[in-house]
């Protein structure tokens, strides 16, 4: 079979869907990973996955819907070349416009993998702005259009195609929940967390929905009591994004002492290896791949009791669950962990145990490719 894979930025097709694409080419088939923008070393990395690499053109955060229904023939164009058996399009713009341009190219069995609903759909602690409601509308009226056209649609967790498909009446033929979209065990060892000192990392885009604030307030009360906890942020401002952290305030806490901030790092295992608990106090997710990271390297978790980030979480057995905006109760259940250190160990062991129960790279491309329609297909070699 011919197969294409619609992403985004390279990085996405290489880290997050490379062993999908070995398992496929594995089993036989011919495989196009298509990316925003593809370079020559991106194109290189993919080929050494044995995928045809192929560039095309799609903003990520445009919103001139000319310019991205133009993108969408030009894509159409592309896909209608290849004459392939099957599109497989994942994110939100590449399951809209992907979608559509697989449906212009003739292409009937097309599969849509929405990885979360965004800023969008997110319930935010201030009311949103006129702007980000005017796009909300907009992308719901392109699911409308898009959905419907998809022999599938699948979606990371159960609250997702509740808030979007029925509370909107949006049609689609089949709806799956496929959970999160994995972790290579392997790539990620258990490793037992480290306690002296306590140290908690928070991992992700360094902007207000992903509760980068509030993991930075509930460090500022918690270090006042225990000045030898260490608190570690790996991300990236965003510049161009309001919710975003300004780099001053960063560097500003990095010289207050209140947390350690290193920038762009090579391996984003060797500082969760050398934490004790992750934090993520996001306003909503898909099912957060830094959760899932952070339970294969056997690390207990504070999170959010909201869509997505509750998947990951048993409240009391690998972690806790906290109310979202809430830097006071994240606060408190860091001083438990710094109070239990050896909760950090047991609970840690947990994660790696429901790492390998619910996470398994391979165990959940075994499920997307039955989501996919492969049941029937060769086994890989």
């Amino acid at each position: 079979m011919k197969i294409i894979l619609v992403g985004t930025v390279p990085s996405s097709l290489i880290n997050f869907r490379g062993p999908l694409i070995r398992d496929l080419v594995a089993r036989g088939h011919e495989v196009y990973a298509f990316g925003i923008g593809l370079g020559s070393e991106h194109e290189e990395k993919i080929k050494a996955l044995g995928a045809n690499p192929v560039s095309y053109e799609l903003s990520r955060s445009g919103s001139n819907p000319l310019s991205d229904f133009l993108a969408t023939f030009k894509l159409a164009r592309k896909i209608k070349s290849i004459q392939p058996d099957l599109v497989f399009a994942y994110f939100t713009k590449p399951v809209i416009f992907g979608g559509i341009a697989a449906r212009l190219a003739g292409v009937k069995n097309v599969v849509g993998m929405i990885e979360g609903l965004g800023y969008s759909f997110t319930v935010q602690p201030t009311p949103m702005p006129l702007k980000a409601k005017v796009v909300k509308w907009i992308q719901i009226g392109l699911y409308k259009i898009s959905i419907p056209l998809l022999k599938t649609v699948v979606f990371l967790n159960k609250d997702d195609p509740v808030d979007l498909l029925e509370k909107y009446k949006i049609r689609a033929k089949r709806v799956e929940v496929l959970g999160g979209i994995g972790v290579d065990l392997d790539e990620y060892p258990y490793t037992p967390a480290q306690i002296r000192p306590v140290t908690f990392i928070f991992v992700g885009r360094l902007l207000r929905e992903k509760g980068i604030f509030e993991y930075l307030e509930a460090a500022k009360q918690v270090k006042k009591r225990h000045p030898n906890v260490k608190f570690v942020v790996l991300g990236k401002p965003d510049v161009n994004n309001p919710g975003s952290i300004k780099v001053d305030e960063l560097d500003g806490l990095v010289q207050a002492e209140v947390i350690i901030y290193p920038g762009s790092v090579p391996s984003v295992q060797q500082w969760l290896k050398e934490s004790s608990v992750l934090v993520l106090p996001s306003y909503r997710e898909g099912v957060p791949r830094s959760t899932q990271e952070a339970m294969a390297v056997g690390r207990a978790v504070i999170t959010t009791d909201v869509p997505g980030c509750r998947e990951t979480v048993e409240d009391g057995v690998n972690g806790f669950l906290v109310a979202p905006w809430d830097s006071e109760a994240l606060a408190k259940k860091m001083k438990w962990f710094i109070d239990n250190p050896d909760k950090i160990i047991t609970m840690g062991d947990r994660s790696r145990e429901m790492a390998e129960e619910r996470f398994d790279v391979e165990q959940v491309n075994t499920k997307l490719l039955r989501l996919l329609g492969f049941n029937d297909l060769v086994k890989p070699n």
